[in-house]
């Protein structure tokens, strides 16, 4: 009589106390992989890179009247490069940012000063009219879905000839008229253009709104749910409208800040020389956008930082003084600015693979 043999039990061996395999979609990058994802990393090597080029290539640089003094053009770049980040952030353009600049000034000159109003009469207006061609450059992007590039080019020529235009026929000259004495004056530019001394030291005002607008607009885009409409709007304007986003409303009060800052800087212009060149403006988007775009914001929109464009700003303030100090042949600023926008463009796309690689 055959035996009849039984199967052993089945036995699981314990599992090995090595590490466990990962296919890589759990596990945790590392920690400088998490940093150099993040958009403001690169320009802020790059501008401690800047800085301390120009630490031993121009020794006044050390000075500490020098760095108050290229805090100070940083500033008046930084304080634009802020909005018009937001803006592309958002997904959109403004190349009549430089202008709008020139044509918030002219509006409060010329107003106040023809009318014989007090100056603030023509402050006030100015933000009218600075707000107000935002809204049309918003809300002709929106409204006929042509490129932001194409609307804001023509607001940008438009605003070039009625500043110049207008001005002529107005003060018969290029240039506003000094309105230093006029009734409200002194109160103005304690707001938009004053200074104070730290440790002897002479500070421009507009470094603490710079600062301070950096820090409201790194909130907004990371605590609000405004910002989230930023990046949402940005990444695909179709997919926020299907969740709810308001497109419209948002993209229009991106266009909105950058009139906002237009007339913030042009106030500040205004008060500091007394009078306005009706010429300047043209050239200054290509530096602000230049500033937001080496700051980590994409050209195509939806990502992006406010603190990047802080530091790409301070790059072209560094760069601008810094020849000067140096004793350099001043001509040479524009490619400087040339090779650092290239390079902010090349650091960009290799951060972000890097960050992005398994």
């Amino acid at each position: 009589m055959g035996m009849t043999q039984q199967a052993a039990p089945a036995v699981t061996p314990p599992p090995a106390s090595g590490p466990k395999e990962s296919d890589g979609r759990t596990t945790r990058r590392p920690l400088a992989l998490r940093l150099l994802a993040r958009p403001e990393v690169g320009v802020f090597l790059g501008a401690v890179a800047v800085y301390v080029f120009f630490l031993v290539a121009a020794p006044p640089v050390r000075d500490g009247d020098s760095m108050a003094n290229i805090l100070y053009q940083s500033s008046t770049i930084g304080i634009m490069a802020l909005p018009v980040a937001l803006l592309m952030i958002g997904g959109e353009f403004d190349l009549s940012a430089g202008v709008a600049v020139i044509s918030s000034a002219l509006t409060a000159s010329m107003l106040s000063y023809q009318l014989t109003l007090n100056v603030w009469v023509g402050v006030v207006v100015a933000l009218i009219v600075s707000l107000a061609i935002g809204f049309l450059n918003g809300w002709m992007v929106v409204k006929t879905g042509l490129p932001s590039f194409l609307i804001t080019l023509g607001t940008f020529l438009i605003l070039q000839g009625v500043n110049l235009a207008v001005t002529k026929l107005v003060t018969t000259n290029v240039a506003t008229d000094d309105i230093s004495d006029m009734d409200g004056f002194g109160q103005a530019k304690k707001i938009f253009a004053s200074s104070f001394h730290v440790g002897g030291v002479n500070v421009k005002i507009t470094i603490v709104y710079w600062l301070v607008f950096a820090a409201i607009a790194t909130w907004v885009l990371l605590r609000t749910r405004y910002g989230n409409w930023i990046f949402a709007v940005g990444g695909n304007k179709e997919s926020a409208r299907a969740v709810g986003v308001p497109v419209t409303f948002t993209k229009i009060s991106l266009f909105m800040l950058v009139g906002f800052g237009a007339w913030f800087v042009g106030m500040h212009q205004l008060f500091t020389f007394n009078t306005v060149q009706s010429g300047e403006g043209v050239g200054q988007e290509l530096i602000y956008i230049s500033a937001a775009v080496i700051g980590g914001c994409l050209l195509t929109g939806g990502a992006g930082s406010a603190i990047g464009p802080v530091f790409g700003a301070f790059m072209f303030g560094m760069v601008q003084q810094g020849i000067v100090y140096a004793g350099w042949n001043p001509d040479w600023f524009k490619a400087f600015l040339g090779v650092m926008l290239l390079g902010a463009v090349l650091i960009n796309l290799w951060v972000s693979r890097t960050a992005t690689r398994r």
